[in-house]
């Protein structure tokens, strides 16, 4: 009870943080402002976020890491772990829900914003390194950790790439013009650690020596 009372405390925090943003504007939303929201006090929200910034993209990011790495350890067995990451990745970093075309302008358009939601993207690597080790079972921890820092990173990559070309799409009308596809970016970025993850893979599953 105690995990999820903290959880919805921190999807409470940004969903008002987000709302606000798009409301008034990102530079003119304090961190007073969406304590105040929620009914909790600004000591309780520096529990759960350093800045504004990271409060409106976590409404954004909606948890996708946890949902990422739930997506890998789902897989059937006869799916390659490359196969598995990469599909788990594509599908929930392209949801067509998530940003809406208001918060992508507002993302796309302010560096700070920009620079936050670039940042999420680490969050991906302990969730993963959990997955992949459940996965494969007998991999070295180091490994593991190794191959999920290298995912986030390359989904980084493609997220700043995207995102770039995006605000570079904005119209002086304020119309977010599409830029290409944020699956097909992924995809190339993460197509590199491929002959990683198979030999990991491989290495997991080879009989031991008699």
């Amino acid at each position: 009870m105690r995990e999820q009372k903290k959880q919805a405390t921190r999807e409470a925090l940004s969903a008002a943080a987000l709302r606000l943003a798009l409301e008034r504007g990102p530079d003119h939303v304090r961190v007073d402002d969406i304590a105040e929201a929620v009914g909790v006090s600004v000591r309780t929200y520096n529990n759960y976020f350093s800045s504004r910034e990271q409060a409106i993209v976590a409404a954004i990011n909606s948890e996708r890491e946890a949902w990422v790495a739930a997506a890998v350890a789902d897989q059937p067995d006869d799916v390659g772990l490359a196969a598995a990451i990469i599909e788990a990745i594509v599908d929930q970093y392209t949801d067509p829900g998530v940003p809406s075309r208001e918060a992508l302008l507002m993302i796309t358009t302010r560096p700070a914003l920009r620079e936050a939601f670039f940042d999420t993207t680490s969050a991906l690597e302990h969730p993963l390194t959990d997955a992949i080790t459940r996965r494969l079972g007998d991999i070295d921890p180091h490994t593991a950790r190794v191959l999920a820092a290298s995912v986030a990173a390359a989904v980084r990559v493609a997220i700043e790439q995207w995102l770039h070309a995006t605000a570079a799409s904005v119209t002086a009308g304020g119309l977010v013009v599409p830029s290409g596809s944020l699956a097909d970016l992924l995809r190339s970025t993460l197509a590199p650690l491929t002959p990683a993850l198979d030999a990991a893979e491989q290495r997991a599953h080879r009989p031991a020596a008699s």
